[in-house]
């Protein structure tokens, strides 16, 4: 599939990597819609947008809200003149231990099931939904498409990240598993699993911890957005590539 001349959605894609996504997709000429919850970020991704060959459109759209997913596949369609593919990027973090005991008090502090179930539902349930609306889509509409999902090198488990952890897991086993059922209509599936990312969540950090994170990375440094476009455009464009996950890591194993 080529990414000039057909039609986007990208989930989160006012911030992070999905910002990168939304608007590399529409330099590189195609038309892109997006949804996110910060509208302030909204408007900016539009205008940037604007200077750009393809047409960028946003949305304010909760990926964890059914009935929120299913007008925002309606409405990207109806705004881009149809939908060719998607991308699951929209995710978030509530990371904590599974138990532990606190040094100073001697008290057994637990994950929330609340931080448990906000992961999941934004990062599972989001993928799930989206998938499943934009197939149906595809599907009722005789058209092909390709279905992209952010997993992560987390999925392997990272310690502190049983919610985060668990979602990504999942979206790779979701990723081969729709592969099978979605290729009979033509449509493909890939995940991308990013290592540690130049993100604002990144940017956030100390640099003195940021050091420590680089460490065991074999590349000794952090992966930039555009290395993980560049997959993500590769899943888009090799039509012989469905059902599997591709790691950008640096080489760096958890």
């Amino acid at each position: 599939m080529n990414i000039s001349g057909n039609r986007f959605l990208i989930t989160g894609g006012a911030s992070g990597m999905g910002r990168h996504f939304t608007l590399s997709l529409a330099r590189d000429g195609a038309d892109v819609a997006f949804c996110d919850l910060n509208e302030e970020a909204i408007a900016e991704v539009v205008a940037e947008g604007a200077k750009l060959p393809g047409k960028v459109v946003g949305f304010k759209a909760n990926v964890a809200v059914e009935e929120e997913v299913v007008k925002l596949i309606t409405d990207a369609a109806e705004a881009l003149g149809g939908l060719d593919g998607i991308v699951n990027n929209a995710g978030i973090i509530r990371d904590g231990m599974l138990a532990k005991k606190d040094r100073r008090t001697g008290e057994i502090k637990k994950l929330s099931l609340s931080k448990w179930q906000a992961v999941i539902d934004v990062n599972l349930t989001g993928v799930f939904l989206c998938a499943r609306e934009f197939a149906a889509y595809a599907i009722e509409n005789g058209t092909k498409g390709v279905i992209v999902s952010i997993s992560s090198i987390s999925r392997h488990g990272n310690m502190g990240q049983s919610n985060y952890s668990a979602a990504k897991s999942a979206i790779v086993a979701l990723t081969k598993l729709w592969g099978g059922e979605l290729a009979r209509y033509g449509i493909r599936t890939g995940a991308l699993a990013p290592g540690f990312t130049n993100t604002p969540i990144l940017q956030g950090m100390r640099p003195e911890v940021l050091e420590k994170m680089v460490i065991p990375v074999p590349l000794r440094r952090i992966g930039e957005p555009e290395e993980m476009y560049m997959t993500v455009k590769f899943i888009i464009e090799n039509d012989y590539f469905t059902g599997r996950t591709i790691d950008v890591d640096g080489g760096l194993v958890i």
